[in-house]
């Protein structure tokens, strides 16, 4: 069921991509650039991509150019849980951070660059909503380096759920949490690393005990400090709406990049760049 691409096959450092970014994460039409310039970031650090989705009754690990076109708003989210049913039903399935550690798991892919991991919602329990990304990141022998954890989420339940199940947060040349879109502002990180090299010591060290993923938290290259205002404003109007589940996270960012009059999408995009360029960093250090 799973099929990894030839670059992928033959490399010695691989960095996972997820497709959910390219599907949901920006405006139709702007996915696929920015999923074409987070791969040449990794290939630049000298690593090779490993875009990860569901296309044609397979898990295909290692993307082409015109196969990333494929991943657009009518993709489904490929969690965890979705990946078979995608798989067997035909479907295009955009996966998630958990459904790409899930596939990582299988594959053998220790290293994942992304946006923003998911956790435990703002209000919980009441949605009581916690994202697969957690358990998978506990289960996983992976590294995700990560903008932190997003921002439209309870962050401080979601470090503390993280303790819970053993994943080390590290900073990036950082003693607090980045906020996705803001640099500061987020809790203090149980550990900092200051290079790439330090990062894979510490996660190679951490698999010899035998645990599972890890967490690399990196400011994002472009700071916005004003975001919390129209988080909140979005997160209500996605409660007016009735917007539940799922359906979350690409309604906030849709109504972010709108009313940030596109500073939102351009921090985005950045740092999905900048994180998969890291990522690719750390695996290099680590073959």
């Amino acid at each position: 069921m799973i099929e990894l691409a030839e670059e992928v096959r033959e490399a010695r450092a691989v960095v996972a991509l997820e497709t959910t970014l390219i599907a949901h994460g920006f405006p139709p039409g702007e996915g696929t650039a920015v999923g074409l310039e987070a791969e040449r970031a990794v290939r630049e650090a000298g690593a090779a991509p490993a875009t990860i989705g569901v296309l044609d009754g397979k898990i295909r690990v290692g993307l082409s150019a015109d196969e990333l076109g494929r991943f657009d708003e009518s993709a489904r989210k490929a969690g965890p849980r979705d990946l078979a049913a995608c798989a067997v039903q035909n479907a295009v399935g955009a996966t998630t951070v958990g459904g790409t550690l899930a596939v990582c798991r299988t594959a053998g892919i220790r290293f994942v660059g992304t946006g923003g991991i998911g956790g435990v919602h703002r209000g919980f329990p009441h949605p009581p909503d916690v994202s697969a990304d957690l358990g998978e990141l506990a289960r996983t022998q992976a590294l995700v380096v990560s903008a932190g954890i997003k921002s439209l989420l309870d962050v401080a339940a979601t470090m503390e759920a993280l303790e819970t199940l053993g994943v080390p947060v590290l900073g990036f040349r950082t003693d607090e949490l980045p906020l996705f879109y803001s640099a500061h502002g987020g809790p203090r990180v149980p550990a900092r690393v200051e290079t790439a090299t330090e990062a894979a010591a510490v996660a190679a060290s951490h698999w010899e005990l035998g645990r599972g993923g890890l967490l690399l938290a990196q400011p994002p290259p472009t700071s916005l400090e004003e975001v919390e205002p129209l988080l909140e404003a979005a997160l209500a109007e996605a409660e007016r709406q009735h917007v539940r589940g799922q359906a979350v996270t690409p309604f906030v960012l849709a109504f972010l990049h709108e009313r940030s009059g596109g500073r939102t999408l351009a921090a985005n995009r950045e740092l999905v760049v900048a994180n998969a360029r890291l990522a690719a960093e750390v695996a290099v250090a680590s073959s």
